[in-house]
Formats: C-alpha cells, sequence, structure tokens
C-alpha cells in the first residue's frame, strides 16, 4: 500500500454538523467557510463513526445546514496522509497504520514538535475515487513559534541575531522565516483560519536594470508599506527577491480578487516613470485549500502563481482542486514509475497508416496507453505531461522502442511482412548524452533493421538549443533510421527546421484536417495544406495527413495530392496482436 505523508494541520475551533448518513451531508460540499469536504469521522467516546462536515464558527455570511446534528470540535493538529482506497476504513487499521509511521517520523518541523497520539480523540477519512485521506491527531510537543510570532527577543541570544534570522534587509520587513512561524502555529498569532497569498512582480528585471537598483527597491518597500496598511492581511513576507507572501483573511473569491486587485492596482506606477505599468503574478490559495495544506501552503501557491502568463496584466490565479490533483498525481506517479515498468503495465497500441491511393498498409504509429496497476487503462494524457516535466518520460519511450523490436523480432521469425513502425522520441531527451548509441543498442538487440525504426519529433515545441536538436537527428539518420516530424505547422520555426534537418516524413496536423471535407471547410484552410503538401513533395519528403476520420476527408486529401493517411477512417490504435492478424498475415 502507498502511503503519500501530505502536512501537518491545524484546525481551529469549530462546528461539525453530521448525520448518520452520507448523502445528508454531502450536498454541502465547497460551502463558504468548510474546512474540508464531508467526511467520515471516529470519536473515542463513540461507539460508531458519523458523516460530517467542518465549518467555521459564528459567521454571520455563512449558510449553517439547519437539517444536520452539530458539535463543537475543539482546536487540534492532525498529521494528513493519503492511501489507495483499498483497505477497510475503520479504526483499528488506521491506528496500525500511524504506528508504523509513528517509527520512522518524529513530526519535526521548524518551529514545532509533535507526537502521533496513540489514543486519538477524532480521527477524520475523506474519500475520493481510488483515494483516501485520512487525518489523524497529533500531541504538541514544543512551540517555538510563539517566541518568533511575539518577538520575544529575550529568547534569543542577540536581538541582532533574531533580526538576521526573520528580516528582510532590503524592506525591513519579515523575511518568509517569520512567515513561517504563522502557516505552522497560526493560533499562536490569534488567527484561527486564512487564505494564502504569493506574489510577485513581473519583469522585475527590467526595473532594475533599466531604472536601477534604487528604484527597484522603492517598488519593494511600497509593496510592503501597501501590505502592512491593508486590514485584510493577517501577515506578510518578503520571501525572496521580488517574491511576497501573505496570510490573509478569508472572503468569497469575488471579493478577495477585487482587494487584491485594488492593492495591485496603487502600486502598478513607477515613480520614476509614470508612463511605466508594473504589472503582478499572483496565486491564491482559499482558505479551505490554505487549511489542508498546512505548513505546505506555499507550493500551492507558487503552482497558482506560475499559471499567471499573461504579459501585459496583472493575474490573479486561484489555487484549484485540479492543481491540487495534479500535484499529487505527479508526485505519486513519478515514485511509482519504476514498479509500473516492472509490473509490465505499460502497454503498446499500433495505429495503422494507409497509402491513401492504394490503400494498402504502409507502417504503423506505436501509441503507449497505461494499464494503471492491471485496474484501468489510462490515456496519454493522463501520465505524458507529467513524465515530461520530471525526466521519467525516457523510462516510457524505452518501454515502447523495446515492444515495438520484440514484435518485430516475433513477426520476423514468423515470415510475416515488416513495414517501418514510427515511435515517439521525447524533446527532453535530446540533452542525454549518449541517447543515440542508448537507442541503437536496444534496436541492435533484437536484430532489427534500423530502417524499420521511425523516430518522430513533436514539431510544436520550442527547442531552447536548436543545434543540440539538429546534430541528435542528423545522428540517429546517419545510423540509418528514419525521422518524422509530428504536427507540422503548430511550432514556431517549421520552414527552418525543413532546410536543417534531413525529414523522412512530414505529419500534417490533425488541427489542419479536422475543417476539410466539412460544411465548415474554407479555402484558406484547403490553401494551407495544399502548399504544405507541395512543399512537401517538392524537397523529396513524404507528406502523412493525422486525423481523418471520414471519407470526404480521404478523399480531399487525395485530391490534393497527400501520399499517407493515418486516422479513424482506416483503423483506430489497436493492440499489437490485432495489428498483427488484421494486417501482417503470412503468405
Amino acid at each position: 500500500m502507498f502511503i503519500n505523508r501530505l502536512n501537518q494541520l491545524y484546525r481551529p475551533e469549530r462546528v461539525l454538523y453530521y448525520s448518520d448518513k452520507k448523502n445528508d451531508v454531502e450536498k454541502y460540499v465547497n460551502g463558504f467557510g468548510t474546512y474540508d469536504y464531508p467526511g467520515l469521522f471516529f470519536f473515542s467516546d463513540r461507539q460508531s463513526p458519523v458523516y460530517g462536515i467542518e465549518y467555521r464558527k459564528n459567521d454571520d455570511r455563512i449558510a449553517y445546514p439547519n437539517n444536520l446534528k452539530s458539535v463543537v470540535l475543539p482546536p487540534a493538529f492532525f498529521y494528513s496522509i493519503e492511501i489507495d482506497n483499498d483497505i477497510e476504513m475503520n479504526v483499528e487499521n488506521i491506528r496500525k497504520m500511524f504506528s508504523n509511521i509513528a517509527e520512522d517520523d518524529d513530526a519535526h518541523r521548524a518551529y514545532s514538535d509533535f507526537s502521533i497520539k496513540t489514543e486519538p480523540d477524532i480521527i477524520a477519512v475523506f474519500e475520493s475515487g481510488e483515494k483516501a485521506r485520512i487525518l489523524y491527531e497529533l500531541k504538541l510537543e514544543r512551540d517555538v513559534a510563539i517566541d518568533v510570532i511575539k518577538d520575544d527577543h529575550d529568547r534569543f541570544e542577540k536581538e541582532t541575531l533574531y533580526r538576521k534570522a526573520f528580516f528582510d534587509p532590503v524592506t525591513d520587513h519579515y523575511n518568509w522565516n517569520h512567515i513561517t512561524a504563522f502557516l505552522e502555529m497560526p493560533m499562536d498569532g490569534n488567527i484561527t483560519d486564512y487564505a494564502f497569498v504569493h506574489f510577485d512582480v513581473k519583469e522585475f528585471r527590467v526595473i532594475n536594470e533599466v531604472y536601477g537598483h534604487i528604484a527597484a527597491n522603492k517598488v519593494l518597500s511600497n509593496i510592503v508599506k501597501a501590505m502592512n496598511e491593508s486590514d485584510f492581511v493577517y501577515a506578510s513576507a518578503r520571501c525572496h527577491n521580488d517574491n511576497f507572501a501573505m496570510m490573509i483573511k478569508d472572503m468569497p473569491e469575488e471579493e478577495m480578487k477585487s482587494k487584491l486587485s485594488d492593492m495591485f492596482e496603487k502600486l502598478s506606477r513607477l515613480e520614476e516613470d509614470p508612463n511605466y505599468r508594473i504589472y503582478y503574478r499572483c496565486g491564491v490559495v482559499p482558505m479551505q485549500r490554505a487549511m489542508l495544506s498546512g505548513n505546505r501552503v506555499a507550493d500551492a501557491g507558487k503552482l497558482a502563481q506560475s499559471l499567471g502568463t499573461n504579459t501585459n496584466r496583472t493575474d490573479i490565479v486561484i489555487y484549484t482542486d485540479s492543481m491540487h490533483d495534479d500535484i499529487l498525481w505527479a508526485n505519486y506517479i513519478k515514485a511509482y514509475v519504476d514498479t509500473a515498468v516492472s509490473n509490465d503495465e505499460f502497454l503498446v497500441y499500433l495505429q495503422p497508416k494507409f497509402d491513401i491511393h492504394t490503400e494498402k498498409i504502409k507502417g504503423a504509429e506505436a501509441l503507449v496507453r497505461w494499464h494503471y496497476k492491471g485496474k484501468e487503462m489510462l490515456a496519454p494524457y493522463r501520465f505524458i505531461p507529467f513524465f515530461e516535466r520530471d525526466g521519467s518520460i525516457g523510462k516510457i519511450d524505452d518501454v515502447v522502442l523495446e515492444k515495438v523490436c520484440s514484435a518485430f523480432d516475433k513477426w520476423k521469425t514468423e515470415g510475416r511482412p515488416l513495414y517501418p513502425i514510427s515511435v515517439n522520441l521525447s524533446r527532453s531527451r535530446l540533452y542525454d548524452q549518449g541517447l543515440v548509441d542508448h537507442l541503437a543498442d536496444i534496436v541492435d538487440r533484437y536484430g532489427i533493421d534500423h530502417a524499420l525504426i521511425d523516430f518522430e519529433l513533436t514539431e510544436s515545441a520550442s527547442y531552447e538549443d536548436k543545434d543540440r536538436m539538429i546534430s541528435v537527428l542528423n545522428k540517429l539518420k546517419d545510423k540509418g533510421f528514419a525521422i518524422s516530424m509530428d504536427d507540422f505547422g503548430t511550432g514556431y520555426s517549421s520552414l527552418s527546421l525543413l532546410t536543417e534537418l534531413s525529414i523522412d516524413t512530414l505529419k500534417i496536423d490533425k488541427s489542419f484536417v479536422d475543417k476539410i471535407g466539412t460544411p465548415e471547410e474554407k479555402e484558406k484552410d484547403i490553401t494551407v495544406i495544399k502548399h504544405i503538401i507541395s512543399l512537401a513533395k517538392e524537397i523529396g519528403i513524404t507528406c502523412l495527413a493525422e486525423g481523418a476520420e471520414h471519407e470526404g476527408q480521404v478523399g480531399r486529401l487525395r485530391k490534393l495530392g497527400c501520399e499517407v493517411i493515418q486516422g479513424y477512417y482506416y483503423s483506430r490504435p489497436v493492440p499489437i496482436t490485432k495489428y498483427e492478424n488484421n494486417y501482417l498475415n503470412v503468405k
């Protein structure tokens, strides 16, 4: 069983509304002022668990349930974990799990120490699909955060040491170390609940370089002044460079956005140049998610902040459950990928390619599917982007290449006809040392003709080191492998790459093909495709259209001179055994 240890959380005094029936409680999910989702609560003084949802106390803006029983819960700390939802959720199983955790986790944080209670007063379980999140009560053993929050200099050797540790020298404002104390022990600062904000100044480097450090430091100081004067800010800090963090009052989303927008608007003018507009990139973690994240809330804030990509405006991005789920999923599959490979969970499907004139098979593209834990089939979008981000994608690419070569070896032994198969070459791998020899070694291990392997590169990506990419692909070409460019027409450097790379096949992106042969077809769409096909032919490259789904598209592409088709009209991706049975019959 996989256990994802999330964080240590603080819950202030709150009201639990509960029922013996799950349906009575589920209708209140995501209500304003709730600390979490509806969950199953085990109490030490009750024989049976109840379904409940926790609310902030005494807020006239909250629509409290009027059909449920309620009980006031005292302030408490909890250890939060996430597990596969494949065990029975009872007190005995949960206590055993946390007993094992307690053996190698001392629950130490920068300003506090905890121990896992052997007899917790309360345990909460929140189930969602195949996962379950469990909150297990902790005992507070040491609290140093209060000395930081109270600015108790007597507790330290010298005041100067304290200031060096907890103050930013440029703005003379608190730094990240200081606000961390509030995040760990908010009740020491008389904070019961809060939303978390992390933001930075867009193009701050330009201000530094063009207007100088004095002007840039004045911008930072003005931000500090605005945070200190804002009545909705509990605590704030300059984290590093132009990054700031705030713990703010919980408000409905539109009200929170409005207050933040007003603050940033007042900070949008550069004193040295009134015509220069300053914009901000801000990530906001709403109260409920902030309370779930505990001292790791900054990760969520930074993630939301990173999604503010508009150039000429201030972005305020609210952290959502889908972002949270993506983080957890990404962390989980990063740890699980080696196990998945050893369990042979990654499968290869082949989508045939056909000669558009003879309608005979020309080859296939290898596509990966994940038979996750042998239970469900995951489409590539569920895992490929995450593996590309963390660098694990090479392991998946190698699995696909191995399975394709193994299939070729089998077909060769059986005397079946052999047609080239294209396999994906992830762009992040182009920087791997020894990549070309590594790929060639895999193919040679099976004794497969290099000409049967077509490495397919996505053109829609931008490349930081184009010379490196060209060098790698040309070395593959020198070893006899074929090279295809996928998604042609969607990237930044299509024409220049065509002149510098020795490409065998150009794949017209599906977005071009979708519109042709339909009532939505436009003359300019046809013109673009016609010129792509003509260009490919003139420089000796085979032109393949992907995504053709009906006869009208195929007929139109045939008239335009396209040579090869890959799409649902001829075949969906199929398992290797079905591909060989349908298309590789022994004569």
